[in-house]
């Protein structure tokens, strides 16, 4: 039984055939998983930032407006108001003058 050289021939080149589809098939699988791959990812992320918003918006923190009102009105039935740094006393005008006459040093 004799093949002869154009049977071998015709093997060698569908084998050739055979194997290049094959490859070819086997780099869009690749390129289509890839692409899955970043469509999960971005779809990931879009869930997650939508789950970190809703989160801020459910612990949203409010101004008790109510209790400033009532400070307020606390400390104006006290008398004279004062600030942080003086206190209801103010500053006392000789320390500004530091040993001189005037505020200007004359």
């Amino acid at each position: 039984m004799s093949f002869g050289i154009s049977a071998i021939a015709w093997l060698a080149i569908g084998t050739g055939v055979t194997a290049a589809v094959q490859y070819d098939q086997g780099q869009k699988a690749q390129g289509a998983q890839r692409d899955a791959q970043a469509q999960a990812l971005k779809n990931a992320t879009a869930q997650a930032d939508a789950a970190d918003q809703a989160n801020n918006r459910s612990n949203m923190k409010k101004p008790n407006v109510q209790g400033l009102f009532d400070q307020n009105k606390a400390q104006a039935a006290g008398g004279v108001g004062g600030t942080m740094l003086t206190g209801p006393m103010g500053v006392d005008p000789i320390a500004l003058t530091l040993g001189r006459k005037t505020l200007l040093g004359g």
